[in-house]
């Protein structure tokens, strides 16, 4: 495949871009700066993490929630905006006082888009990879970890990128903590 060829492995400037995007995002989240995270994303953001739950190797196919079924979240970048205002007043009880994360982003892999399977997108935006593992401490003794996976489509603007897909699968189909007001 040559470069920008949709479904190539992007080259190296890009790639050590959408690391440095990440690594961004990241530190916005863990310093809580939820206001500046929203101008890592687009308009018309899609944040979606459904459900998982366990199967039989032969029924995988089942074993994570289709559109329209059960989510963690289905947001928009007009709700999430709203999450974060009801942080700010003071009113989200579940996060007074507020948790402290740590967010680790790894295997990066960030491949052109074949903007033929991603209606109102460009060969120049790209579909990315990504691991993680969320750390959450809040008062005395709450701790989370959260580890899994994202798919994200970063569109280019003329601000850099933005994420405009976001689809975040957690390895655990059963949450351990009290709430999920945490941003993946």
């Amino acid at each position: 495949m040559s470069a920008r060829e949709p479904g190539a492995l992007a080259d190296l400037q890009t790639h050590f871009e959408v690391e440095q995007f990440y690594y961004r995002e990241a530190e916005l989240l863990d310093d809580g700066r939820y206001t500046d995270w929203l101008e890592l994303l687009a308009d018309d953001l899609d944040y979606w993490m459904p459900t998982r739950t366990n199967r039989l190797r032969r029924q995988q196919a089942l074993s994570i929630a289709k559109r329209g079924e059960a989510a963690f979240y289905d947001e928009s970048k007009e709700s999430l905006a709203w999450r974060i205002r009801r942080f700010d007043s003071g009113m989200a009880w579940a996060e007074d006082p507020p948790s402290r994360t740590r967010h680790l982003v790894t295997n990066v892999v960030a491949r052109y888009l074949d903007p033929d399977e991603h209606e109102g997108f460009t060969p120049h935006d790209l579909v990315v990879r990504s691991a993680f593992l969320v750390y959450r401490n809040r008062l005395e003794r709450e701790e989370n970890v959260f580890a899994g996976g994202r798919t994200d489509v970063l569109r280019r603007s003329p601000y850099g990128l933005l994420v405009a897909r976001r689809t975040i699968l957690l390895d655990q189909n059963i949450l351990q903590s009290k709430n999920i007001s945490t941003f993946f």
